[in-house]
C-alpha cells in the first residue's frame, strides 16, 4: 500500500563507525567499503544515521568483501526496519502488560508523536513475538541462570484459547521465573507431555528436584514417566482455590446482587451525553467509575471480586455524599 503522506523529517543526525577494526575471521585490518544512510524512528525522535561500513580485503578470508556494519546500529533497530527497538519493546509491553488492542496501541504511539499506521503496529508486534521467542530459546542463558541456583523446580500448565484449538504448554522454573520451554500441541497425551519434560530435562545442566502442576491426570502420568523419582505436588494456587470454593461461591453471589443495583446506568448517560456543561461531565465521570467497578474482576481466591466491587462502590458513594454536602455538582 502506497504512503498517503510524506515520511517525517529527521530531528537528529548521527554518524556511526565500526569499533572493531580487525576481521573476526583472519584478524587482518578491515578497510572502508562504503557509506550508507538510514532513517530510524524512535520514541526520542527521527534519527538520520550515517553508517561507515567496512569489509575484509584479504582474498583468502571467508569474510572477503562481506560488509561489517557499525556495532551500535544493532542497538537501535533491526536490519531493514525503520522503527527502533524501543518502539518494538513499547508495542509488546502495551499488548501483553496493558492488554491493549492494535488500534489502541496505534493511538498511543500516535499520541507520542510517532507517524505509524495500524498495519505496521501488527508487523512490529510480530517482530516482538519473534524476539521474545528467540530470547526464551537461548539455552546458554538458561543454563547460566539455572547453574547459579544449582537446581530447578519445574512447573507446567497448558492454555487453550478456544475449544478445538492447539494447547500452549509452558514449562517454567519456579525459582528463577524463567520460561524453559513453550510449545503448542494438538494432543495433550501422556507421551507428548513426557517428551516436552524430557526435552527440558536434557537441556539443563542441573537436576530437576520438584514438579508443580494443577494435578491434571495426563500431567501426572507424564511426570511419572519422564521424572519417576522427582516429587510432584499440587500448585498452591489451585490448592487454595479448591479450599476456598465455598467462600468463592458466596462472594460470587454477593457480586451478582451488587451488580443488579448499579447495572442500569446507561439511561443516566444518555440524558447527559450530548451536554458539555461541568455537571454533565461530572455525572459521566461517576458513571464511568461505576462501569469500571462492575467489569473489573478479581482473581479468586487471592482477590475476592465481590469484596473488591463493594469497596469501589463504597468509595463512589462516599464521593457522591461529599459532593452533596458541598452543594451538589458544579454548574447546578
Amino acid at each position: 500500500m502506497a504512503r498517503l503522506q510524506r515520511a517525517p523529517k529527521a530531528t537528529a543526525q548521527r554518524v556511526l563507525h565500526v569499533h572493531n577494526r580487525l576481521c573476526p575471521e583472519c584478524g587482518k585490518e578491515l578497510w572502508s567499503a562504503y557509506v550508507s544512510d538510514r532513517t530510524v524512528r524512535t520514541l526520542a525522535g527521527v534519527h538520520r544515521l550515517r553508517l561507515h561500513v567496512r569489509s575484509c580485503v584479504s582474498r583468502g578470508c571467508p569474510r572477503y568483501h562481506v560488509p561489517y556494519r557499525p556495532e551500535e546500529e544493532g542497538h537501535l533497530a533491526l536490519p531493514q526496519y525503520e522503527f527502533g527497538l524501543d518502539v518494538i519493546a513499547l508495542v509488546g509491553a502495551l499488548r501483553y502488560q496493558g492488554h491493549r488492542s492494535v488500534p489502541e496501541i496505534h493511538q498511543d504511539l500516535a499520541g507520542r508523536g510517532l507517524v505509524i499506521c495500524e498495519r505496521t503496529v501488527t508487523n512490529l508486534l510480530d517482530r516482538y513475538d519473534e524476539l521474545l521467542a528467540l530470547r526464551l530459546s537461548d539455552c546458554r542463558r538458561l543454563q547460566k541462570v539455572t547453574a547459579e541456583q544449582k537446581r530447578v523446580i519445574l512447573s507446567l500448565d497448558g492454555l487453550q484459547p478456544d475449544v478445538g484449538h492447539e494447547v500452549l504448554w509452558v514449562l517454567r522454573d519456579c525459582l528463577s521465573g524463567e520460561v524453559l520451554l513453550a510449545r503448542s500441541l494438538l494432543s495433550s497425551s501422556k507421551g507428548d507431555l513426557a517428551d516436552l519434560i524430557g526435552e527440558v530435562r536434557d537441556s539443563l545442566s542441573v537436576p530437576i528436584t520438584g514438579v508443580i502442576s494443577d494435578g491434571q491426570h495426563s500431567i501426572r502420568n507424564a511426570v511419572a514417566l519422564a521424572l519417576p523419582d522427582v516429587p510432584h505436588q499440587l500448585c498452591h494456587f489451585h490448592y487454595l482455590r479448591e479450599a476456598a470454593r465455598p467462600i468463592y461461591e458466596a462472594d460470587r453471589h454477593a457480586k451478582k446482587e451488587l451488580k443488579k443495583r448499579v447495572r442500569d446506568i446507561r439511561p443516566i448517560e444518555r440524558e447527559v451525553e450530548n451536554r458539555g456543561d461541568p455537571q454533565a461531565t461530572a455525572i459521566l465521570g461517576y458513571c464511568s467509575a461505576v462501569r469500571s467497578a462492575i467489569t473489573d474482576d478479581g482473581r479468586p481466591p487471592l482477590q475476592a471480586s465481590g469484596l473488591k466491587l463493594r469497596r469501589r462502590l463504597q468509595d463512589i458513594s462516599a464521593s457522591l455524599t461529599r459532593v452533596e454536602k458541598k452543594g451538589g455538582f458544579p454548574g447546578r
